[in-house]
């Protein structure tokens, strides 16, 4: 991993960086903070035309040099969508750049002294309802008379108007949600209630057959013994009963004592040959853990660290008490997948780590890696220093023409900055350790290199690889990697709005380039004791547009007249890449758009020509245009994963409150939607729409495809996502991921739950909300105290109070029973020694209620004016 930040001790790249910082500092001189501020207020997503929102940017010179109408422009992130035409004259015009990277230029006769003011309204598409949509990264550039720039400098004193009236907590005219408020969401807990102990659940995820006799086992420095194909197993054990107990656990090989732990792996002991099942039972003579194989008996091991009651977790003083049971499991997939996005945003190699324990935690055995992107290259790869080089910072540049990354997601004006998460990559050190540590809990990591669309941190790294060959006079080897066609003009703009994220697919060095990171991952791969078999070529979103003014694949499409088209190039490019792919005995994983071809009108339909190959499609649209098309897929004969965008994206907000972090293009996405999920019956549990509009695609008359008994076996597994485009840093990506993460292993690993397959719609809802009672109770009174204190502790999230006022009463409520309520009403701030919530109170004053769990995290403060008016902080 690199990140200068914390000052990773690699002298070369060192030296890289200075020279670069130094060069830069020599032609553009660069401050540190601007005296200058900046004010951003959402006015209204009810604008004119519809789906068009309007903001005010106030700027106020504080100390400044004069603000002229041509010495000056502000560059910042946002919200990436098109902007439209103001509805009057501004001093100043918003403009998109490329990707989420936007410039407000002055107009003729702009002037902004020292110690003024002025406002700027702006429009644009697409309504902005969360405090993540705002300006982030804002810097000034200065130039002088000539236009050359002479000064960058960030823009610290930035202040955030919040969101509270109706017109900015909705995104428009088409949003079907109600306005977030502490109401709404005590309305949504209203069915809960608290559990006793005995009520939860034994183990999460559920298992397939548990069974709970009289009596308990104490754990207190037992001895471990193992069969030899176990010592890894055998010693993770250990470190985390030590980790729980502050108590020592021996180790060693051999056959079981009394009173002691035996892990052992033993095929023959299960009438079912299913990979990855084992058998717990725990008695009066000891503990035995027994797997079909070793990945069998590490789940036994998780199975038996989630039956240590919660109050150890909490105090290790406690006696550890275990119940005797017996357990027989298995996963209900072979493929449960986490995925996660390290572009848009770095995460550093310890908090992978993180992320990698607590999947092993929740059974989940596969880690998609998401290490290339437009924003960003992650992985070191030898031959191509400028992968990293340039491909692994974002800075400001003069030009979106010029070979670098320019700022994104708030990375602000120089790379490797403070609080940068733009900046960063694996050494191969790094990611060979991070294999080897995925393999111990046998997790098995896939690396993606996406293509023919996505490639912009490619691009732009093999073009400033092109012309420092070409200044060396060597222009064979110059284009030996080159991803372009010089001579392009196609205009299009992809899904998050770049105009040069798209490879050329008719070129040689495109496919010799991704030869060559396959090699080199594969290398990696085999220093750290492994195989890569698997690799994910991404795939998806590619621009309309892309290639239809390309002389080169102009050229090739005279060749090939059976393409038709050049959006079919993306088709073409993927068989030519499959062909590469399968010498090198590769299972080829992509996003739907890798198993499909468009008709002549555009449509998406399947392609035949990789059905029934090694090719796996991944499929995240069960809402828009195709949402059956995981069922399509898997009839034509191609292997799925599910990886429903309304259940699984995890980046998605759990709620419309403004303050509450994520995106919000699919609709708001909690715990409880990665846990009512029914693969074989989607639309059982697909019942609300992306703007809130409810959905009968369970109906009888529904008109999408179901899937066939026949084709249910190709649907492999299901994939949850982490995308990072507003996740910074690490407490905010186990923020997002937890608790949705334990919902989403309830999915992937447990049986089929009854209601999955009741056609009756208000049978099925009312089975739903009892089973999710169950599991929202165990979440917070046994999963919480786990995480508080494994790895020193999750950053996951609490979730805020419910309050409504009744009759003059303030009631409150919680989405996980079993977290405490604190209150107080002479307005300050609730701590665990302020009054515990137990009932209805009177709604006078200024009420603040605040969540504790039993670890003492804690969500966020809800304030309540002692009038149906309420507020979040």
């Amino acid at each position: 991993m690199k990140s200068f930040k914390h000052f990773f001790p690699l002298f070369l790249t060192l030296i890289i960086f200075i020279s670069c910082r130094q060069q830069q500092s020599t032609e553009i001189k660069q401050d540190d903070i601007a005296a200058i501020g900046m004010k951003w207020e959402l006015v209204s997503n009810f604008s004119e035309p519809v789906q068009t929102y309007t903001a005010r940017i106030q700027l106020i010179n504080k100390n400044e040099q004069a603000l002229t109408d041509k010495n000056w422009a502000i560059f910042f992130s946002i919200a990436p969508s098109p902007v439209a035409s103001p509805d009057s004259p501004q001093p100043a015009t918003l403009e998109h750049l490329n990707g989420d990277w936007y410039k407000l230029s002055p107009n003729a006769g702009f002037s902004l002294p020292a110690g003024d003011s002025i406002d700027i309204l702006y429009k644009a598409t697409e309504g902005r309802i969360k405090e993540t949509d705002q300006p982030l990264g804002i810097y000034i550039v200065f130039y002088d008379a000539g236009g050359k720039e002479e000064r960058i400098a960030r823009i610290e004193d930035y202040t955030l108007i919040p969101f509270t009236r109706r017109e900015q907590l909705l995104r428009g005219t088409a949003d079907l949600e109600a306005p977030a408020s502490a109401a709404k969401t005590y309305q949504e807990n209203a069915s809960l209630s608290v559990l006793n102990p005995d009520q939860l659940l034994p183990i999460i995820p559920t298992p397939a057959h548990f069974s709970k006799a009289n009596g308990h086992f104490t754990l207190d420095g037992n001895a471990i013994h193992y069969t030899s194909s176990l010592k890894n197993e055998a010693g993770i054990l250990s470190a985390k009963l030590k980790e729980i107990t502050g108590k020592d656990f021996a180790v060693s090989e051999g056959k079981a004592e009394s009173k002691g732990i035996y892990l052992s792996v033993d095929p023959s002991a299960f009438k079912e040959q299913k990979a990855e099942s084992y058998r717990l039972t725990i008695n009066e003579e000891g503990i035995v853990i027994t797997g079909i194989d070793a990945a069998g008996a590490f789940y036994g091991i998780q199975s038996l660290l989630a039956l240590i009651p919660s109050q150890v977790y909490l105090d290790k003083s406690t006696a550890v008490h275990i119940p005797f049971v017996t357990i027989d499991d298995a996963p209900r997939f072979g493929f449960r997948s986490l995925h996660l996005d390290v572009c848009r945003n770095f995460q550093e190699k310890e908090t992978i780590f993180r992320v990698l324990d607590v999947m092993a935690q929740y059974k989940l055995n596969h880690f998609l890696l998401y290490t290339s992107e437009d924003e960003g290259w992650r992985v070191e790869i030898p031959g191509l220093p400028e992968l990293t080089e340039v491909g692994a910072q974002r800075k400001h540049v003069s030009s979106i023409n010029v070979p670098a990354l320019h700022p994104a997601y708030g990375s602000g004006p120089f790379a490797y900055d403070k609080n940068d998460h733009g900046s960063g990559y694996y050494t191969r050190k790094d990611f060979i350790e991070i294999l080897k540590y995925a393999k111990d809990r046998h997790i098995k990591v896939i690396p993606e290199l996406n293509f023919p669309g996505h490639a912009r941190a490619a691009i732009k790294s093999m073009e400033a690889r092109y012309q420092r060959l070409m200044k060396e006079g060597k222009e064979a080897e110059a284009n030996e990697y080159r991803l372009i066609d010089p001579e392009d003009k196609s205009v299009y703009l992809s899904a998050q709005m770049f105009k040069d994220n798209v490879v050329n697919v008719s070129r040689e060095s495109t496919y010799r380039f991704y030869e060559k990171v396959v090699d080199e991952f594969a290398k990696m791969y085999e220093e750290a004791g492994l195989k890569m078999d698997v690799f994910h070529a991404g795939g998806d979103e590619v621009a309309e547009g892309a290639w239809t003014q390309s002389p080169e694949a102009l050229e090739l499409l005279s060749k090939h007249p059976e393409i038709k088209d050049p959006k079919n190039l993306q088709a073409y490019f993927f068989g030519e890449l499959l062909k590469r792919m399968e010498k090198r005995n590769l299972e080829i994983h992509g996003w739907e758009e890798v198993a499909l071809i468009k008709d002549a009108t555009g449509k998406y339909i399947p392609n035949p020509e990789f059905a029934n190959k090694n090719v796996v499609s991944y499929i995240w649209n069960n809402l828009f245009d195709y949402p059956d098309l995981g069922y399509r897929l898997a009839n034509a004969g191609y292997k799925v994963v599910l990886c429903n965008v309304s259940n699984f994206y995890f980046d998605l907000a759990y709620s419309n409150d403004p303050k509450e972090p994520g995106l919000y293009w699919a609709g708001f996405i909690d715990t409880r939607n990665a846990w009512t999920f029914a693969p074989y019956n989607m639309f059982n549990t697909t019942l609300k729409g992306s703007m809130g509009n409810e959905l009968f695609w369970d109906s009888p008359s529904s008109k999408w495809e179901s899937i066939k008994p026949e084709a249910r076996k190709n649907i492999i597994g299901v994939e949850a996502q982490l995308w990072s485009e507003t996740i910074k840093g690490r407490d905010m990506l186990e923020y997002y991921m937890l608790p949705k993460l334990i919902g989403f292993a309830e999915s992937a690993w447990s049986p089929e739950r009854k209601w999955e397959t009741q056609s009756n719609r208000e049978l099925r809802l009312k089975n739903i909300n009892e089973g999710w009672n169950r599991f929202a109770n165990t979440i917070a009174q046994k999963e919480f105290p786990r995480l508080a204190h494994t790895n020193n502790g999750y950053a996951y999230r609490v979730p805020p109070a419910g309050v409504i006022i009744e009759k003059g009463q303030a009631k409150a409520n919680v989405a996980l029973p079993g977290i405490r309520i604190h209150y107080t009403t002479d307005g300050t701030e609730p701590t665990q020694q302020s009054a515990l919530y137990n009932g209805p109170v009177p709604a006078t004053g200024t009420l603040q209620f605040k969540t504790f769990d039993a670890a003492g995290k804690a969500g966020r403060t809800v304030v309540q004016e002692g009038s149906p008016k309420q507020k979040l902080n």
